[in-house]
Formats: structure tokens, sequence, C-alpha cells
């Protein structure tokens, strides 16, 4: 079979390609220890906080920006205000839904009861506090449940499975992460029809029937960093939640160019999406519940990252992938990803081809685009650092006419390795 490949791709002329840099949005909080504080110690914030009461701080398994940080002053405000703080893991089913695994999942997120400065209170139990009309249970952490006071701490961001007005924030961290293992079992059992709705609903009754105080919410810019820190109070937590996600929609980064021929993405991760490849980027979509824009005709991913330990959850988001990023699979939580969030398309594998060089060719052979000079091609790193990438002849003329666009360099030939693999494009962004 890889005869009758090669005789297929051997002459698939690829079109030139220009290093170009996205311009994005970097502004950023010059002190962010500061902005907690001020946070924190804010009248409507400051006033729901007792001396002696115990506080569950609920921090999830995700890599937000400054998270040591976060949690750490976090933390001792709580202790300057005479409160009684400890960590609950929330991140529903993460770290092999047990509670060593969440502990060392947090451990690698550089959260441990040593930089934290207080006790961490790990474990699977819940407590069934009510049930949505549908019947779905409601489930909340037994730890949190039994404390005097919740706070959650998370970063506001679209989701990559649904739209809605509470997406990936306060709201989801309460609905799913503090849910545990069976809160996140339960808020997926219908599927992503019905999960903008239960986010929203389990959040709200969490809100009214547990010791929710506030939310700390945070949104990050384009380049990663930290652009709102806010302090929420449980009465306004769903309202506002709401509005930061416009706030962080509005910052993400996205790809300088729509509609594209051919989009080549170097790595997929968990490190970088949920889905390995953010829909909201790439515009491919794992359901049919989530809106996005950019239009991509052929997707080609290369290789997944080391710290994803397996996990290809959204591989079969692509239409075609590399032998390299397929022996690195592992299917037991890959699958038990797709099979927990009740969304099995995406688990199937691509087409996969032997090199880079032959991942790329296909695309670009089937793309029904005969003149290279006018296909549409863009390479980047990820789908989360969108500022280094590399661009067709093809977009040059567009890209020269946009002021969020820098070209750096001259037009050149695809650079394969005797093995006909690329270097990743972060080995030149970094110089």
């Amino acid at each position: 079979m890889n005869d009758i490949i090669e005789r297929l791709l051997k002459d698939v002329a690829l079109p030139r390609m220009v290093r170009a840099r996205q311009v994005l949005a970097d502004k950023a909080l010059p002190d962010v220890a500061a902005a907690v504080r001020e946070q924190v110690r804010a009248p409507a914030i400051a006033s729901l906080i007792r001396p002696g009461m115990s506080i569950a701080v609920a921090v999830g398994s995700r890599g937000l920006a400054e998270l040591p940080l976060l949690v750490r002053t976090l933390v001792e405000e709580l202790k300057l205000a005479k409160a009684l703080p400890f960590i609950v893991p929330a991140m529903g089913s993460h770290g092999g839904a047990t509670a060593e695994g969440q502990v060392a999942l947090l451990a690698a997120l550089g959260i441990t009861e040593s930089s934290a400065g207080c006790e961490i209170r790990s474990s699977m139990e819940v407590v069934e506090i009510d049930r949505l009309p549908s019947g779905l249970p409601v489930y909340l952490d037994a730890n949190a449940f039994a404390a005097d006071g919740i706070v959650v701490l998370n970063r506001v961001k679209p989701h990559t499975s649904f739209s809605g007005p509470n997406e990936s924030g306060l709201a989801k961290m309460l609905a799913i992460g503090l849910g545990k293992q069976k809160g996140a079992e339960s808020c997926h059992a219908l599927g992503f029809a019905t999960m903008a709705q239960n986010v929203t609903e389990m959040a709200r009754i969490k809100l009214e029937k547990t010791k929710v105080l506030f939310g700390l919410a945070t949104v990050e810019n384009a380049c990663e960093r930290l652009a709102v820190v806010e302090a929420v109070p449980a009465s306004c937590l769903l309202e506002r939640d709401a509005a930061l996600l416009e706030v962080a929609r509005g910052l993400m980064p996205r790809l300088a160019f729509n509609p594209l021929d051919v989009l080549v993405i170097d790595r997929m991760g968990k490190e970088f999406s949920g889905t390995g490849m953010d829909p909201n980027i790439t515009g491919r979509a794992s359901t049919t519940y989530i809106q996005t824009t950019q239009r991509v005709n052929r997707m080609v991913i290369l290789d997944l990252t080391e710290r994803s330990k397996g996990n290809a959850t959204g591989m079969g988001l692509a239409d075609v992938c590399t032998r390299r990023l397929f022996d690195k699979i592992d299917f037991a939580p890959t699958y038990a990803n797709h099979i927990t969030a009740a969304v099995i398309g995406h688990a199937k594998i691509p087409m996969i081809m032997q090199t880079d060089q032959r991942a790329v060719q296909v695309a670009v052979r089937t793309s029904n685009v005969p003149d290279l000079k006018r296909l549409r091609v863009m390479r980047i790193p990820n789908t989360l650092h969108l500022e280094h990438v590399e661009i067709s002849e093809g977009l040059l003329e567009e890209a020269r006419g946009r002021s969020d666009v820098e070209i750096r360099g001259e037009l050149r030939d695809w650079s394969f390795d005797a093995q006909g693999n690329l270097a990743n494009l972060g080995d030149w962004a970094a110089h």
C-alpha cells in the first residue's frame, strides 16, 4: 500500500511559505497578587468572610495562568480575615477519578499544601443536594458541603463543545468541578444538547442551597497573561460569569485568515485545549452545540505533546495525522475522556501518513485548489500559541494589507528533514 501512496503523493507540489507574526493584544495586569488582594478586600467580598469560618477553596485541573500565585494569595487573604481555608480539588472526573490522582494533578499544576499554605482535603465523596426537573441529580463535594463557606477559583473562557450563557468559568466549576466524578457524569448524562442548561441550572441550585460565598474569576489575554482578576459575590455569580465570558471571547486569539484551504497544526495536547485542538480556533467542532466562525477545508495534525500522556482526545477533528502521532496514542484515557463526555465522533482516527511531508501533501492534493499561488495555507504551533505562524504565498497579499500581521522573512519552500518531518515552529519563534 505504501508504494501506491508514494506514487500518488511524491510529485504533489506544496506552496511556498513565509514566516509571519500575528500581533496579539497583550494588555495584562501589572501585579497579579495585588489585584487578588484588592478584590478580596473589597467590602462586598470582605463582608462575606467571618473569623473562624472554615472555607473550602475549589481549585481545578486546568493550567490557569499564575495559578500557584492566585491560590497562595487567596489563601493568605482568607487567613488575614481570620478564616480557616483549605483546598478542595474541583475537577470532576479528572485525575483518574481518585482522591490521590486529583492531589497529584494539583501538584503537577504547582499546587501543594506547602505552596498554597493550607491543607488539601481530597475525596470523591459527594452529597446529593437536589435534582433537576429532568431527574438528573445535583452533587457537591462532601468536604465543601461540610465547610462554613465555599470559594471557587476558575478561568472564564469559551467552552470547546457547547455555547451558552455560562461556559467554562465559575458556573462550570460549581456544576461539574465540585460535583466530582458523579457530578460530571450527571451533567454530561444527556449529552451536549442540554449541557448549557445543565451547567447554569446545577450552578444555580448550588448557589441557592449551599454556602458559596464568592468566586474568583480570571480572564486571560491572547498571550496567556492575566487581563482580569475579579471576585464575584454568589448573589450575582451567574450573571457576572456570563458577562466575563464575553470579555474572554473578545480577548482570545484567532487565526488572522478565514477561510483556509489547509491548516497545519504542529502539535495537539491537553495543555492547549480539552479537545487537544480548540474548536474556537480551528472551527472544527466536536458537537453541533458550539458556534464557530473559522472555516477550514483540510486540517492536518502532526504530533501529540508529551504532557498529554497519550490522551489524544479530539484527534478525529483533523483530516490527516502522522504515524508518530498515532504511535503515541494511549486509547484507555482517550476513550475514557470521550465516554465521560458522551461524545465519540472526534475519537475517530484521521487518515494516517508516515511523515509530515506526506500528511501535508495529501491535504494539499485533496483541497481542490489547483493553483498553488492561490492556495490559502496556514501553519501554527498549536491552537493556544498563535503569535508565530507560517502562511502561504496565496495569503501574502492579504497579510500585507493587515495591521495585525507582520511578515518575518521571505517566501521559501517547506523544509523537511531526511525523514520527511518538520522542525517545530516554536524552535524559530524563540530566537
